[in-house]
């Protein structure tokens, strides 16, 4: 039956009759072939919904890095962060008005700038050694911890230079900041990881850049603590990356962009830590 449908013949008369066919069209006495017509055209409007609702759904576009793994993605998001300046290749933002290369830093400012990222530091480090989260224990002892080094340079720089050690404010970014990642270690463990990986990958680069800089313009070249490492550091970033990588695996694409997403917050909170060394209290 199917056969002689799809081929264009019709049924026998008396099964059309009996059957599928009774409809005004056969009461008028049109032709078996007109009478036939409709019903094809339904096997095949239906044929066609079948083999559209057996497809293969579309895949999503994959993200920006993503076959080199997440933190390749992480990567190019904060990238796109960078000004031109920062980075021509890959930044995306206009310059900034006023570059660090501008930026006229203090001893003051700085030893500030050094009080409050430890707070940050301290954050970080704190929630991974309590790991609540079982993955925060992949990344303890890591290698580039801070927290340290930051301790001994507060210290040394106050002593060397006859500073007076300032109180990090309760209101202030470091404190805003601390308090920031500690609430969200519990809850949002992505979000948590996102500031992580913001946080001391960018000081590896950005950051011992800078550190460089103000060495030059008020440190008479003195390299601090807060930038050298016990290990290639290069080896430490790629040991952290493949954790990282590791961890990402076991997240639902939503989970990824909701990490993605926070990138944008990690540098706001940075920024504000920055404009510490150009201050003078």
């Amino acid at each position: 039956m199917a056969n002689s449908l799809l081929s264009g013949r019709c049924l026998p008369s008396e099964v059309r009759s009996a059957t599928l066919f009774r409809n005004p069209l056969h009461s008028h006495g049109r032709s078996t072939r007109r009478a036939c017509r409709p019903f094809k055209q339904q096997i095949d409007r239906s044929t066609k919904v079948q083999a559209h609702a057996t497809e293969a759904p579309a895949k999503s576009k994959a993200r920006p890095g993503e076959k080199k793994g997440f933190v390749e993605e992480m990567r190019f998001v904060a990238m796109k962060l960078h000004t031109k300046d920062q980075a021509p290749k890959e930044g995306g933002k206009a310059a900034a008005p006023q570059p660090f290369q501008k930026w006229q830093p203090t001893r003051e400012g700085y030893l500030k700038f050094l009080v409050e990222s430890k707070l940050v530091y301290d954050a970080l480090e704190q929630v991974v050694q309590e790991a609540s989260v079982p993955e925060y224990a992949l990344l303890q002892n890591t290698g580039l911890e801070r927290a340290g080094p930051l301790s001994t340079d507060i210290d040394n720089l106050t002593a060397e230079y006859n500073l007076q050690k300032p109180e990090p404010a309760a209101d202030g970014p470091g404190s805003e900041y601390a308090e920031f990642l500690k609430e969200v270690s519990q809850s949002e463990p992505q979000v948590f990881i996102c500031h992580f990986y913001n946080t001391y990958f960018a000081h590896t680069a950005g950051g011992r850049m800078i550190g460089s800089k103000v060495s030059q313009m008020i440190l008479d070249n003195k390299q601090l603590n807060f930038y050298k490492y016990d290990s290639d550091v290069k080896e430490l970033l790629n040991q952290v990356r493949d954790t990282i990588n590791q961890v990402a695996e076991g997240w639902t694409r939503e989970q990824k962009d909701k990490c993605l997403d926070e990138t944008e917050k990690a540098f706001a909170y940075s920024s504000s830590l920055l404009r510490f060394i150009a201050s003078s209290s």
